[in-house]
């Protein structure tokens, strides 16, 4: 199924002329009547809930969103008072998980209210009708709303908040944005590690990270380069079997530990980067936050926002507080007793917000701070996720399912990543591959094209490897690759390269074939016509295959192979022996 097909649910929630007025409409649906408007009042009801949760669960404080008035409050019955929701049979029920529910069931009673609740259950009924999940993305205009946490909204008491299901695809977006290029098919996931500052500025409580660092200079740098090694082998293991055991994909990781901006924009523009992952001290900022790099060098999210956009890549993660929070300034407004003094949320100020808005196609940071033990079980189940292929917004839903299982429905942890989309995105970090890892030759790509035959030939032994259905992951581990490469062969990796079949870079229809390498040593190339120039290394690199072209894995003195393409040879072998 082509991510794109997916059926999309577009909602968006525009302020009007008084603070509690709003209208809530349809700004892209799947049939044409779904495109309905509404306009409600926020009640004061809703803001003592939303009162309660900062109260209970935020470490920062926010302003009341938005100021009414008890004329504005919602009828009875559709107010929940804290100790109406029955606890689960046998399953006792705590305050804060009460709480909770009743926030969310209050949300969804107020966002899918009239013909908006009507919208939502047809363009369901379509997506089912067509066994597809429903993607549903929300647009907050108004920035005193962006805090709360839309992420747990329920339709009813012991249902599953919105962004824990998989076949109701929940994140957030925003209108106010640059438009897409034509962006990469990526066959693995390739990753820049930064890890930054996590010592709070003096005066500033807030920050997160991997660890306490109290103590700078040469112990601090060699404990960040260690939190690196520890955080690069768990993204890259975490692929080792994918969603209900599905192949999984390679992973390459590159770690940059506290570099300046300088060295952070060279190595993005350097390497070919599909997703950019920060992990470190952050405070909101009217640009887009600002991430300490080094405890003297800031990044804004609107210079970051840049270098991501020009290198294109499609997912940055951010393990730092407040990413997805906007900043806040105080006001002076004038009432029956003076000047009153009130903060007051900035429009669009968030980092997710920044970086969606310059044209970054999927943007996660976190509502508020996360301690370090649930950020990593978050990270390790969201890179095995991604490595099956799923789409983002499936692949973070499937992670907060993970931090609910292990820190239960009363603690927040699960609401804390906040996932934000370009509307224009479909999802997609990485390929599917049609018909999966060992599908018979021949699949039809879906441009409609069949795959060109190739295969790798012994230059020794004239034995041959079928590359089948466009895509051959090549390597030391013999249940993790079609082509298993001899153990005595040094400087082959476990996960050494993939060659892979897709559009060619001059961005027509015509299909070529690529070799990724992600080893530790490198592949060596002789390309046809060059034989003079000796011996290529690529190294954590991706380059085009031409006809002839002979590889070898790990070594100039391992066996060289052959790439051919479009030849009628005999049957071969999937893996060596």
């Amino acid at each position: 199924m082509s991510l794109s097909e997916i059926p999309c649910l577009n909602l968006a929630i525009a302020p009007l002329r008084t603070a509690s007025h709003f209208a809530i409409h349809v700004t892209q649906a799947p049939y044409p009547g779904g495109y309905v408007l509404h306009d409600c009042l926020w009640a004061e009801a809703q803001n003592q809930l939303w009162l309660g949760w900062q109260d209970m669960f935020s470490a920062r404080s926010l302003p009341n969103v938005p100021q009414v008035s008890q004329v504005d409050a919602l009828p009875p019955d559709l107010v929940l008072p804290l100790d109406a929701s029955p606890p689960t049979p046998g399953q006792p029920v705590s305050q804060s998980g009460r709480l909770m529910q009743n926030l969310g069931i209050s949300l969804w009673q107020w966002l899918f209210d009239g013909p908006i609740q009507g919208s939502l259950d047809h363009s369901q009924g379509i997506a089912m009708g067509q066994s597809k999940p429903l993607r549903l993305r929300l647009e907050i205009r108004d920035p005193n709303l962006v805090a709360l946490p839309w992420e747990i909204m329920q339709d009813g008491a012991g249902k599953q908040p919105i962004s824990l299901r998989q076949q109701l695809l929940f994140s957030r977006t925003t209108s106010d944005v640059h438009s897409l290029p034509t962006l990469r098919s990526d066959n693995i996931l390739k990753i820049l590690l930064v890890l930054g500052e996590d010592s709070e500025p003096p005066s500033e409580n807030t920050g997160s990270g991997l660890a306490n660092r109290a103590h700078p200079g040469a112990s601090q740098t060699l404990q960040l380069e260690q939190e690196a090694n520890v955080l690069a082998h768990l993204l890259t293991t975490s692929g080792s079997s994918g969603i209900g055991g599905a192949t999984i994909t390679p992973c390459q990781v590159d770690t940059l530990v506290q570099p300046t901006p300088a060295a952070l924009i060279s190595q993005l523009e350097r390497q070919t980067y599909n997703v950019f992952f920060y992990a470190g001290h952050g405070i909101p900022a009217p640009d887009g936050g600002l991430l300490f790099l080094r405890p003297d060098m800031t990044l804004n999210g609107t210079e970051l926002a840049q270098v991501l956009t020009r290198c294109q890549v499609k997912l940055a993660v951010f393990n730092a507080c407040w990413g997805a929070q906007p900043d806040h300034e105080t006001v002076s407004t004038a009432s029956t007793n003076g000047d009153a003094i009130r903060s007051q949320a900035i429009s669009r100020s968030s980092l997710a917000e920044v970086l969606i808005h310059h044209g970054v196609p999927a943007v996660l940071g976190m509502r508020d701070s996360i301690t370090d033990e649930e950020a990593l079980s978050f990270i390790q189940a969201f890179a095995r996720a991604l490595s099956g292929r799923v789409p983002i917004d499936q692949a973070v839903a499937v992670a907060r399912q993970h931090l609910l299982t292990l820190y239960r429905f009363n603690q927040q942890a699960w609401t804390l990543p906040v996932l934000y989309m370009h509307p224009e995105f479909d999802g997609e970090l990485l390929q599917p591959l049609e018909g999966g890892m060992t599908a018979m030759p021949g699949p039809i790509t879906r441009l409609g094209q069949p795959k060109p035959d190739a295969a790798l030939r012994s230059l020794t032994t004239a034995k041959v490897w079928h590359i089948q259905g466009g895509f051959m992951r090549v390597g030391r581990d013999r249940a993790e690759n079609d082509l298993v490469l001899q153990e005595d062969q040094g400087g082959v990796s476990r996960k050494h390269a993939v060659i892979f079949c897709r559009q060619s870079h001059n961005g027509g229809t015509e299909l070529a074939y690529f070799l990724e390498d992600f080893s530790r040593f490198g592949t060596w190339m002789l390309e046809p016509g060059l034989e003079t120039h000796g011996w290529r290394k690529v190294h954590r690199q991706e380059v085009p295959l031409k006809p002839g072209s002979h590889l070898k894995f790990g070594s100039t003195h391992n066996e060289a192979l052959e790439f051919t393409i479009a030849v009628d040879l005999p049957g071969g072998d999937r893996a060596a022996s």
